[in-house]
């Protein structure tokens, strides 16, 4: 699991593998999602795991937005900006 660095983000602990993603879509739309990566070591392991993912047309990414589950579908997302740990909700 990954270590817990100072600060929270919504009522809940912001560890270190937390990234906030802008994300924007093919429709023209844009939001804001926080993904969290218990597994990996660092921010960067986890920017990787997300560009990979992404960079794949079957790739999916389970974040949140709020207390909202949102699934990210790499076919529907055109553009991806990182916030390491820095709460863009």
């Amino acid at each position: 699991m990954g270590r817990v660095a100072s600060g929270r983000h919504r009522d809940r602990p912001v560890t270190m593998a937390d990234i906030v993603l802008r994300v924007r879509l093919v429709g023209g739309g844009s939001m804001d999602v926080t993904y969290d990566d218990p597994a990996a070591g660092s921010e960067a392991e986890v920017i990787a795991h997300v560009v990979t993912t992404l960079a794949d047309d079957a790739g999916v990414l389970r974040c949140s937005h709020g207390d909202r589950l949102v699934v990210l579908y790499a076919r529907g997302v055109c553009v991806v900006e990182v916030a390491p740990r820095g709460a863009v909700l």
